[in-house]
């Protein structure tokens, strides 16, 4: 007698695609106008709804780096921008 033979459904091979859209990271409190004086130091803080998201701290077009004059902070969603050495232009 012939037999014949078939892949069971747990032996047939297919493919998936799942595609992921990640939800945009919000602010959940805004930055806040702050007062120092010149040559102090001042700390602006934002909250964003998504924990470690990506942050650019910007002076107009300008992006700013960690230096001397600047330390970023970032821990679970809080995000802080630390400016040393206040002088009338950081305004």
């Amino acid at each position: 007698p012939s037999t014949s033979f078939f892949p069971s459904p747990s032996c047939s091979r297919s493919k998936s695609y799942f595609y992921f859209i990640a939800l945009p990271a919000l602010f959940k409190r805004e930055l806040q106008d702050t007062e120092a004086e010149e040559g102090g130091t001042v700390t602006l803080r934002c909250e964003l709804t998504k924990p470690k998201a990506p942050v650019e701290w910007r002076k107009g077009d300008v992006t700013l780096y960690p230096g001397l004059k600047y330390e970023l902070r970032q821990q679970g969603c809080a995000a802080e921008l630390v400016i040393h050495d206040l002088e009338v232009e950081d305004s």
